[in-house]
């Protein structure tokens, strides 16, 4: 009787009962375990090293954490698009991160919505890199955008200057409050100097309601310095406060300076292989018309037409861009596409004006490809296939040995 229940077990632990039971488990939890592990709990994401168009966007986004943020995918810079098009698929993933974000995903804390990502409300930990792609069926493009989430005591830090003239009437606009005034609802702003309430009489302070400006009737040296401005966003019976810094300047006060180049702010810079690349060169001018400062970029010391005489590298045209009364140079240099030799190659933003110069120089270095999903789930397919055949053919093979005992009985 012992020896009949120990070929029981032997039994139950064959190779057979292996493969067909245990493995498949095994399998089960493996794919769990790998295909749908991230901080979004979303589909793993698709490589973007397929995508030819590569785009370092710097405008570094600083805000404060639990407040709402939104991240909006800037394609319209470079002939990308023209906008949003609902037959583009865009999505978003954090850099490091095996997931993505799609169009229309909505979790606890985060959603996607058209062209922007949704934080509601944004923590410490949401810092980092984000990469928006663009895609449809012949196209596909990639931007990086720099998020920094702070604490409050480092909120002078994301003050926004603006300037007015002395003895003049002045106006500071509350910024990037765009995506938070909601259509036939009414909003209104309260203002603080340094941490004291405004008090809007409407004599020295002026605001109207449904505007994100104040109104200063004569700007003294008085009224130079910190304004804070806050709003509340409501979503889905949820309310938010939404805080911005001003820094109010006199004009007169600046003097011309020496050119500062704020991108590219690394040595290395990672591409594909066979990828469109775009590094922009982004310079800060201060309140100089740019006209007085030139801005170039450099192959091994040499110009790029001179080195690259099809243009396969060239120089995109210069972009001057006004941010919170701050003016900026911005000239991409373009690889289309990117080949090995750029891989040894130094790569040397210049900036000069009257003042002076500043230099920086960049190596492109490879970006390694990771494993597409379902490539790396081929083995898992096959092992399956293997199980299913071998579980298959022990079925048949118990049937027709049933079917031959009959027939003996018979």
């Amino acid at each position: 009787m012992s020896m009949y229940r120990l070929q029981g077990v032997i039994h139950h632990f064959s190779l057979s009962w292996f493969l067909c039971y245990l493995v498949p488990e095994l399998l089960y939890i493996f794919s769990i375990n790998v295909l749908d592990t991230s901080a979004f709990r979303i589909q793993r994401a698709g490589s973007t090293d397929n995508c030819r168009d590569h785009t370092l966007h710097f405008r570094p986004t600083f805000l404060l954490t639990g407040e709402p943020v939104v991240l909006k995918c800037p394609l319209l810079r470079y002939g990308q698009t023209n906008g949003f098009d609902p037959q583009l698929n865009i999505t978003w993933a954090k850099n490091g991160s095996a997931a993505f974000i799609p169009t229309g995903y909505r979790g606890a804390r985060i959603f996607s919505q058209d062209e922007a990502l949704w934080f509601l409300p944004v923590s410490l930990e949401d810092s980092g890199v984000y990469i928006c792609t663009l895609r449809n069926s012949s196209y596909c493009s990639d931007v990086a955008i720099h998020l920094q989430v702070v604490d409050k005591s480092f909120v002078h830090a994301l003050s926004y200057p603006q300037k007015a003239f002395i003895s003049s009437p002045g106006k500071l606009v509350c910024p990037n409050l765009e995506s938070f005034i909601q259509k036939d609802t009414g909003y209104a702003l309260r203002w603080y100097k340094d941490s004291t309430p405004l008090d809007i009489d409407n004599k020295k302070f002026i605001t109207l309601k449904n505007t994100h400006y104040l109104m200063i009737s004569s700007v003294s040296l008085d009224d130079l310095g910190y304004y804070t401005c806050l709003m509340t966003f409501e979503h889905e019976k949820t309310t938010y406060n939404i805080t911005r810094i001003i820094q109010l300047q006199a004009f007169g006060q600046e003097k011309e300076t020496v050119p500062v180049i704020v991108y590219p702010n690394q040595k290395i810079t990672l591409a594909v292989l066979g990828s469109r690349l775009t590094i922009p060169c982004k310079v800060y001018v201060g309140e100089n018309d740019h006209s007085f400062t030139d801005v170039w970029w450099l192959v091994n010391n040499s110009y790029v037409d001179k080195t690259y005489h099809k243009g396969r590298i060239y120089e995109g045209k210069a972009q001057k861009l006004v941010e919170n009364d701050d003016i900026y140079i911005e000239v991409p240099l373009i690889f289309d596409p990117v080949k090995e030799e750029d891989f040894n190659t130094d790569f040397t933003c210049v900036a000069q004006n009257s003042r002076g110069h500043q230099i920086h120089a960049t190596q492109v270095k490879q970006e390694e490809r990771h494993l597409p999903w379902y490539l790396a789930s081929i083995p898992v397919a096959l092992a399956a296939a293997i199980v299913g055949v071998v579980c298959i053919r022990k079925y048949w093979k118990k049937r027709r040995s049933a079917k031959g005992y009959i027939a003996a009985e018979t």
